[in-house]
């Protein structure tokens, strides 16, 4: 099946395209690498899931606040790259805020890694870094950065 059909299976659709947030690009491609710059919980410009896991963020929201990070991610390689043109992802680094005694981050980061394998199957699996850090811009809970091989024009 094709991404595409694999996301409406999912009952799912990719959102509008985010913004960067400061002087970099949202995809640099390298050779035949894609780097995709962070990516947060945001819908069609709408900020979502902001605070803390295990404070403000259920362990559940997390789940569903990564998957959206991840369909961020989606919809920078659909529209900057194409499906048609992925060869594989390589490489996901995961970001989250949490309260003090929290420590459910692995399930956390597969609303990405979960959704990537769904999507694009066997070209959605990856390696993966998860990091927990102070502060996350608009106290998003997390965000996500990939790395995708593609096949050379």
């Amino acid at each position: 099946m094709t991404p595409e059909e694999n996301l409406k299976k999912l009952g799912l659709k990719l959102p509008g395209l985010s913004k960067p947030g400061g002087n970099y690009v949202s995809v640099n491609i390298r050779e035949n690498i894609a780097y995709i710059a962070i990516q947060f919980p945001i819908l069609d410009g709408a900020f979502k899931f902001q605070g803390r896991l295990g404070n403000e963020i259920s362990t559940e929201e997390g789940f569903k606040a990564m998957e959206l990070c991840a369909l961020n991610v989606l919809t920078q390689v659909e529209q900057k790259i194409g499906f048609n043109r992925i060869v594989g992802f390589n490489h996901i680094d995961a970001y989250f805020q949490a309260g003090e005694n929290w420590d459910d981050s692995p399930i956390v980061v597969n609303g990405a890694s979960d959704l990537f394998v769904k999507v694009l199957e066997e070209k959605g699996r990856h390696s993966r870094a998860i990091f927990g850090v102070e502060k996350l811009p608009r106290n998003f809970c997390v965000g996500l950065t990939a790395t995708v091989t593609i096949k050379k024009e």
